[in-house]
C-alpha cells in the first residue's frame, strides 16, 4: 500500500478506511497550493491579505460534508485562523462566480483520473462517446438575515446554477453559477457550449430543447440526445414515422427531420418517437427525442441512453439530503453559490470513495449505485476529527505529488478493509397511496393518546 508511512495511518485504514480515503481524496482535490493559484487566476475584485483562499474552502467543505453545523463553528474550531469570523464572512460573501465554477471545475479534472482508474471495468452509457448531462438547479430560500429581506412576505432566492454531469465517472464535471434566480437557465449554456468537443454526447430534458444549443452542439462536433419542447424548436419532418422496433416501455418510432437557425442555417437530424405502454405521472403517452448521433446508433440506443438522464437529479437528492449543499443562512447570493460549488465539490471526493469501495468488492454496476452514500459519509463524519487530531499532517501531504494511478490503488487497497455490509442501501418497496378522503375539522383537529390507541388495539387483538 502506498501510504503504509505512518502507523496511525495503517491503524485508521484498518478501522475505519473510508475516513482515510475521504482525506486523501480532498488532498488531490484541494491541495492549498493549488486552491491558491486558482484564486489568483481567476479572482476580480478580492486579493489575499492574511486569509488564504485555500483556508476558506477548507472550512466551507467541513460544513458541506457535516463535519461542522456551520462556517461560523467551523471558524471557532480552527486553531489557526488568522482573521476574525466578520472577515471570513466578507471572504466567502465576495466569492466571485467564475472563481466558484473554476474550483468545481479544476477539482473535477483532479479526480476524474482517479475515477477514471477504479471504475475502469465498468461499461460506458454510450459507448465510443464521453457522455455529459445538463441541468439546472435552483437554491431554496435562504433566512432573511439581510436587511434587504426582513420586510420581505414572500421567498428570498438566492440563485441558481447549470450543471454538467458524467455519468460514466459519476462526477460533475462543470458548474455555471447566476446569481439572479429569476433569471432563465437557458442563458447560462453557451458558457457551456463553450466547452462541447468532438466525441461528446449531451444529454438534457425538453427545458433545454432550443435551436440554438442544439445547433451549437453540432457546430462544435458534439452529439446530443434532447427531448423535443412541443413547441421548440418545432422542426420540419423530412419523412414518415418509420417503426424501429421497442424499448423496455414501449415502441419506438423515427423520422428524419430538419431544424433550421434564424439565420437559415440548416441541419438534418433524427426523431426518435417513443409510445409508451403506460402513460408518465404527467399523463403523457408519447416521448420525442431529438438527436443528431449516426444511424450506427439505433432508436433503442437513444432511448436507452436518455433514460438515464434522471442520474443527474439522483445526485441532486444526494447534495440535498446527504451533504449541506442549501446554507440557509447564506442570504447574499455569492456565498450560497459557493457553498453549493463546495458541496458538489465534496460530492465528487465521495463519489470516488464509493466507487472505489464497489470495484474492491466486485459490486455490480447498478443505476445511483448499490452503496448508501448517506451511511458513507456519516461513517466518515463520525471518525474524521478524531483521525484528524491523531494523524500528523505530514502523513496527509506525503500524498500529493502521487500519481493518480498510486492514488487509485491505495482507494482500493484501502476500500478492500470496507465491512459491505454496513453501507449496502435498503430499498423500499412502492409506497402505497391510501385516500383519506374528507374529515371534518373538528375530527382532524382532535388530539389523540398514541400510547392509549396502541393499548386499544392490542386488547382487541387478544378479545375472542
Amino acid at each position: 500500500m502506498v501510504m503504509m508511512l505512518d502507523p496511525v495511518v495503517t491503524r485508521f485504514v484498518e478501522r475505519s478506511p473510508l475516513t482515510v480515503m475521504a482525506q486523501v481524496a480532498l488532498e488531490r482535490a484541494l491541495d492549498p497550493v493549488w486552491v491558491d493559484g486558482l484564486f489568483e487566476q481567476f479572482r476580480e475584485r478580492q486579493y489575499t491579505r492574511q486569509l488564504l483562499f485555500s483556508s476558506t474552502v477548507e472550512l466551507m467543505s467541513l460544513v458541506a460534508l457535516g463535519l461542522q453545523p456551520s462556517i461560523n463553528a467551523a471558524a471557532q474550531a480552527k486553531d489557526d485562523l488568522e482573521v476574525s469570523v466578520a472577515a471570513l464572512y466578507d471572504k466567502i460573501n465576495g466569492t466571485e462566480p467564475g472563481l466558484s465554477r473554476a474550483l468545481v471545475a479544476g477539482s473535477a479534472e483532479r479526480l476524474k483520473p482517479i475515477a477514471k482508474e477504479v471504475r475502469n471495468s465498468r461499461k460506458g452509457l454510450m459507448p465510443g462517446y464521453q457522455v455529459r448531462v445538463i441541468d439546472g438547479n435552483h437554491l431554496p430560500a435562504s433566512q432573511k438575515r439581510l436587511a434587504a429581506l426582513r420586510g420581505l412576505r414572500g421567498a428570498a432566492l438566492p440563485g441558481h446554477s447549470l450543471v454538467v454531469y458524467d455519468p460514466d465517472a459519476a462526477l460533475v464535471l462543470d458548474l455555471v453559477p447566476c446569481e439572479d434566480a429569476h433569471a432563465q437557465e437557458r442563458t447560462l449554456v453557451p458558457a457551456v457550449i463553450e466547452t462541447v468537443q468532438a466525441g461528446q454526447l449531451w444529454i438534457a430534458d425538453r427545458n433545454f430543447s432550443t435551436t440554438a444549443i442544439m445547433v451549437g452542439i453540432h457546430k462544435r462536433k458534439g452529439a446530443f440526445v434532447i427531448r423535443e419542447h412541443g413547441s421548440s424548436p418545432n422542426p420540419k419532418e423530412l419523412g414518415p414515422l418509420r417503426e424501429k422496433g421497442r424499448a423496455n416501455t414501449g415502441k419506438l418510432f423515427e423520422q428524419a427531420v430538419e431544424i433550421e437557425t434564424d439565420e437559415g442555417e440548416k441541419i438534418v437530424v433524427r426523431r426518435i418517437e417513443l409510445n409508451l405502454d403506460e402513460p408518465t405521472d404527467g399523463g403523457e403517452t408519447v416521448i420525442r427525442i431529438l438527436t443528431n448521433l449516426p444511424k450506427s446508433k439505433s432508436a433503442q440506443d437513444v432511448a436507452s441512453v436518455y433514460r438515464h438522464r434522471w442520474r443527474i437529479e439522483n445526485m441532486f437528492q444526494w447534495l440535498e439530503s446527504v451533504l449541506h449543499s442549501e446554507v440557509r443562512t447564506l442570504g447574499r447570493p455569492r456565498a450560497a453559490l459557493f457553498a453549493f460549488s463546495v458541496a458538489v465539490l465534496a460530492y465528487n471526493v465521495l463519489s470516488v470513495v464509493q466507487s472505489a469501495v464497489e470495484q474492491a468488492h466486485e459490486i455490480q454496476d447498478v443505476p445511483g449505485g448499490a452503496l448508501s452514500l448517506y451511511y458513507i459519509a456519516n461513517a466518515i463524519k463520525i471518525t474524521y476529527e478524531g483521525m484528524i487530531i491523531a494523524v500528523p499532517d505530514e502523513a496527509w501531504t506525503m500524498s500529493r505529488p502521487l500519481t493518480s494511478a498510486q492514488i487509485a490503488k491505495f482507494l482500493l487497497d484501502a476500500a478492500a478493509h470496507v465491512k459491505i455490509a454496513k453501507f449496502r442501501k435498503h430499498t423500499r418497496g412502492p409506497k402505497k397511496i391510501v385516500k383519506k378522503g374528507y374529515a371534518p375539522g373538528h375530527v382532524v383537529r382532535r388530539h389523540v393518546s398514541t400510547a392509549r390507541l396502541l393499548k386499544e388495539a392490542k386488547s382487541s387483538r387478544k378479545s375472542p
